[in-house]
């Protein structure tokens, strides 16, 4: 079983930043990709921004520029460095990993999620 520890949500007036942070651990043995998605109210699920093991990333278009992912292979932890957000960047955000067992069985995970509201 893998389990996925967030943390860094809260409440920040446009134009601010926040720094998501997702600490994984378990019965993962060799993780693949690392990634954030969030959910706004009303909404559906949507990707905001992955990484691979190898460190090649990928963003969702709303949040490219201000947004950046990166992943500390030591500590099985990956990072969202959220800067200049606005009030459409509000929901709550929760970390996917996907790997594999040490019996090389595919494995993931996600996050028990995280708030983040932009509001003045």
């Amino acid at each position: 079983q893998v389990q996925l520890v967030e943390s860094g949500g809260g409440l920040v007036q446009p134009g601010g930043s926040l720094r998501l942070s997702c600490a994984t651990s378990g019965s993962i043995f060799s993780i693949s990709s690392m990634g954030w998605y969030r959910q706004a109210p009303g909404k559906q699920r949507e990707l905001v921004a992955t990484i691979a093991s190898g460190g090649s990333t990928n963003y969702a278009d709303s949040v490219k520029g201000r947004f950046t992912i990166s992943r500390d292979n030591a500590k099985n932890t990956v990072y969202l460095q959220m800067n200049s957000l606005k009030p459409e960047d509000t929901a709550v955000y929760y970390c996917n990993v996907n790997g594999y067992t040490s019996g090389w069985s595919p494995v993931g995970a996600w996050g028990q999620g995280t708030q983040v509201t932009v509001s003045s």
